[in-house]
């Protein structure tokens, strides 16, 4: 039998989270990810697997606990209001002050090398989820007559998530919220047209 773990997986994926959000994957080495979740590189291997399968761990965390807000948004009857909304929980995401600035997705795609080729990839593979997503519920719209026949779905898609990368990488670059927001109601208003 093994000894028991001396330290809260939760606690310590947190703080992985905060790191590859704050420096990207490559930027975090295992070193500072040992040091910042109180662990040894034994218990990060034995708990969490290698660097990249933490990264993983640590992305479905961010999925599901920093981009609830695109789940409503897109669930919401209106589609005018629920890009607004999309927009501008984007907003609100990346400038809080309780985590670092940006999008872990944005923050950590722009920085990978080659050799981080499988963290990209499964990046890239959340993007294109969220961008179906977001396709699906603007043809819902065109169905239910809330948008034109003959409304571009992808590029109205394009349009919205060029617009939330741009979000995302205004807030890592530390652009205020109030200023993010006036561009996302702005956009809001204009992304159909």
């Amino acid at each position: 039998m093994g000894r028991p773990r001396e330290f809260e997986v939760d606690v310590a994926l947190a703080a992985a989270l905060e790191l590859f959000w704050r420096h990207g994957f490559e930027g975090t080495s295992l070193s500072d990810l040992t040091r910042a979740m109180g662990i040894t590189r034994p218990s990060l291997y034995a708990t969490f697997g290698n660097k990249e399968e933490l990264f993983r761990k640590a992305l479905d965390r961010y999925l599901g606990t920093f981009l609830c807000f695109l789940v409503d948004a897109l669930a919401e009857p209106d589609i005018q209001r629920g890009m607004e909304r999309l927009l501008t929980g984007c907003v609100d995401t990346q400038t809080a002050a309780d985590h670092p600035p940006g999008c872990l997705m944005t923050n950590g795609a722009l920085v990978c090398s080659d050799d981080a080729s499988g963290v990209r990839r499964q990046i890239q593979e959340h993007r294109q989820e969220k961008e179906r997503a977001i396709a699906a519920r603007i043809e819902q719209a065109k169905q239910e007559g809330q948008l034109p026949p003959d409304c571009d779905a992808a590029a109205c898609t394009t349009f919205i998530t060029t617009v939330m990368t741009g979000i995302s990488v205004q807030a890592a670059f530390g652009m205020k919220r109030e200023a993010l927001q006036a561009v996302a109601r702005k956009a809001a208003r204009c992304w159909s047209a």
